[in-house]
C-alpha cells in the first residue's frame, strides 16, 4: 500500500453515509471511510447487511438518507446527473461476478469501450490485454475465452482508462479456486501499477487476503478485521 499524501484527495471518502431499507431497518449508520491511491480494501459481512448497497452509493447509483460520498474531492450528491455520468466514466472502473464482457465485440473492443466513451484513442487497449496476460488475443470474441479469462478482460476493461477508484463486486464468485487466485493477484498487481484505489466486496475470505486490509460490515458500520494470511 502507498503511503498517503496529505496534499492529495484520498479516492474515496464517505462521511456520516446513513441508509435505510424500506422497513426502516437501519443498514448504513453514519458510515465514515477513506480510501487512499493504490490502496485496496475488502468488506465483508453477512448476506444482506448492504455491502451491495455501500457499493451503490459510492457508484452514485443509489441515495442515501444522509451523509456525502466524495470522489476525487468531488461530492456525488453536489453533481448533476450528466456530470455524475461522466464522474463514473473518467473516475471509476468496475469488475463484476458476472463479468458483463459484450458477447459481439472483440476482447480490444470491449476493454476500448470506457476510452471511447471519454473521447480517448483506443490504442492502450492492446497493452492492457497484454499487461492481464491475453496479449494476441485482441480480435478474439468473449465466447471463445474461459471464465477466468473473461474476468481478465473485465479487469483490463476497468483499468484502462487510469480510473481513480475501482469497485468490484464479488470478482471471483464464478471462478475455481485457483483461477480465483490468478485473477487477484494480476487485480492487485495491476492496482498497484496504475495506482487506482480499490473497494471489493466478497464472502470469500480467500479473496479478502488479497486486500491491504480487511472491512466488515455490521449493524451499520465498517469494523477492521483480521484474516490469517
Amino acid at each position: 500500500m502507498r503511503p498517503a499524501d496529505p496534499d492529495v484527495s484520498p479516492a474515496l471518502e464517505c462521511r456520516r453515509l446513513t441508509k435505510t431499507y424500506g422497513s426502516g431497518r437501519i443498514v448504513l449508520d453514519e458510515l465514515d471511510f477513506a480510501l487512499g491511491a493504490g490502496e485496496f480494501v475488502a468488506i465483508m459481512g453477512d448476506s444482506g447487511v448492504g455491502k451491495s448497497t455501500l457499493l451503490n452509493l459510492i457508484a452514485g447509483l443509489d441515495t442515501a438518507e444522509s451523509g456525502d460520498v466524495l470522489i476525487d474531492g468531488a461530492r456525488i450528491s453536489n453533481l448533476s446527473d450528466d456530470a455524475a455520468t461522466r464522474l463514473r466514466r473518467q473516475k471509476l472502473g468496475f469488475v463484476f461476478q458476472a463479468f458483463h464482457v459484450l458477447p459481439h465485440l472483440t476482447l480490444y473492443q470491449n476493454v476500448a469501450v470506457p476510452l471511447l466513451l471519454n473521447g480517448l484513442p483506443p490504442a492502450p487497449a492492446r497493452a492492457m490485454l497484454a499487461a492481464v496476460g491475453l496479449d494476441g488475443r485482441d480480435d478474439d470474441l468473449p465466447r471463445q475465452l474461459s471464465g477466468g479469462e473473461l474476468q481478465r478482460v473485465a479487469i483490463a476493461r476497468a483499468l484502462v482508462h487510469r480510473p481513480r477508484l475501482i469497485l468490484a463486486d464479488e470478482p471471483t464468485g464464478n471462478l475455481d479456486p485457483q483461477t480465483a487466485h490468478e485473477v487477484l493477484g494480476l487485480l492487485r498487481a495491476e492496482i498497484r501499477a496504475t495506482g487506482a484505489a480499490a473497494v471489493m466486496v466478497t464472502h470469500s475470505e480467500a479473496a479478502a487476503a488479497f486486500a491491504d486490509r480487511v472491512l466488515i460490515l455490521a449493524d451499520g458500520a465498517l469494523h477492521a478485521a483480521a484474516l490469517a494470511r
